[in-house]
């Protein structure tokens, strides 16, 4: 199969004035960045990357297959970038073959008018595709910071910077001292303890009380809907520093009530106050997805069940809970993660017994400068990531039940 031959194509006749120039634009680009970093200069770098790219672009197109020429751009690229720069610049090098190499195709073959109408002008077309690259530049801005720490946290020596080492890609410049650290450190141990405790109670309560409320309010009869909403998911728009100094004045009599009248330990009070002030972060949350979930239910079922004698619990569990339960368990997830993440109100609220995982990363960095932080922090960032792609499969599993999108 030719480049030509792809489904859906539109040859694009002009090779020479169109798919040419724009991935030479592309090579100039790669090529800067790389005479930059090795020292070869600006201008160099612009011009052998430019007349790189052209002459990548013709071979492809003319004379190579779309799946061969797009391993083929990948493979002399990183040769090229490993002659210049080492092991970083097969790392370079497979990158700018990867893209030029699908720029050259998507431009020849004319996928890049794919997604518009025939009848799209060529403005039109430019927009439509300066729209899509201005949406991916803004998702590395916000995707960036992120994961950037990742290959940090593997850094051999106690620096929050890349070492000559690693950005040379040597395997003596990566360590997993930092993971070991974490996992056997009792500085680490207990906040990870204190979090693990609770974060899930917290969850519990959050969504308990957070369904309860959401299925009241989604009732018509239920006066002054909008304003209890307003009222429940202030916490979510409110300051959390207001927020976490009101609760700092209502659960410190509360703790002295416990302590006083059931004769708790400033622990135990300790761990209620902080699981509940948790606990009001995530019901928010409930309520939002759990809303959000009714809005499709049909009410018709439980009239149903009613009328076939089950009473309301009944109806609520064999009924209407295994049609919400997605929306539950997303709101559940992200209740687990406002509080596995929370620092400001456990600062006010709780004390040095309940210290949790992101409180002794704020200390990390304000007292002492650990590089376990990044060994850390790269671990919320994975959890943070299967728990939401679990929130996007439930979302999906809840609109086929509900008939919005096919199976």
């Amino acid at each position: 199969m030719t480049a030509t031959d792809l489904k859906g194509a539109v040859p694009t006749p002009n090779l020479t004035g169109f798919t040419m120039p724009i991935t030479a634009a592309l090579g100039a680009f790669f090529g800067l960045l790389a005479g930059q970093a090795t020292g070869a200069g600006a201008f160099f770098g612009l011009l052998s990357g430019a007349v790189v790219g052209a002459v990548l672009a013709y071979i492809l197109v003319t004379l190579v297959p779309y799946k061969t020429g797009r391993w083929a751009a990948i493979a002399v690229m990183a040769i090229v970038g490993f002659a210049f720069g080492g092991k970083i610049g097969i790392v370079v090098g497979l990158l700018a073959g990867a893209v030029m190499g699908w720029c050259a195709y998507w431009l020849h073959t004319g996928r890049y008018r794919a997604s518009v109408p025939p009848y799209a002008t060529a403005g039109q077309v430019l927009w439509h595709n300066t729209f899509k690259l201005i949406c991916g530049l803004i998702l590395f801005f916000l995707i960036a910071p992120i994961v950037i720490i990742i290959p940090l946290s593997f850094n051999a020596q106690d620096f929050f910077t890349f070492t000559p080492e690693m950005l040379a890609l040597d395997p003596a410049g990566f360590s997993l001292k930092h993971y070991q650290d974490f996992f056997t450190n009792d500085d680490w141990l207990r906040p990870l303890k204190n979090s693990v405790i609770i974060a899930p109670f917290a969850t519990i309560i959050s969504v308990s009380l957070g369904t309860l409320a959401a299925i009241g309010l989604s009732q018509s009869h239920v006066p002054f809907r909008r304003a209890i909403m307003a009222i429940l998911i202030s916490p979510m728009i409110v300051p959390l520093i207001i927020s976490a100094t009101g609760m700092f004045f209502f659960y410190s009599q509360m703790g002295l009530f416990l302590e006083n009248t059931f004769g708790m330990s400033k622990s135990l009070s300790g761990y209620i106050k902080v699981i509940l002030a948790h606990a009001a972060l995530g019901i928010p949350f409930v309520i939002i997805t759990v809303t959000a979930t009714l809005v499709g239910f049909d009410n018709s079922l439980t009239r149903a069940a009613a009328n076939m004698g089950a009473t309301p619990a009944t109806t609520f569990f064999r009924v209407q809970m295994p049609l919400i339960l997605p929306g539950v368990i997303s709101g559940a997830l992200f209740a687990f993660i406002t509080s596995f993440d929370e620092v400001v109100v456990v600062l006010f609220v709780g004390a040095a017994a309940q210290k949790t995982l992101p409180w002794q990363m704020f200390t990390g960095l304000r007292e002492q400068i650990s590089p376990t932080i990044l060994a850390v922090a790269t671990i919320l960032v994975v959890l943070s990531i299967l728990l939401l792609t679990t929130v996007e499969l439930l979302r999906r599993r809840s609109e086929r039940l509900r008939g919005m999108s096919p199976g």
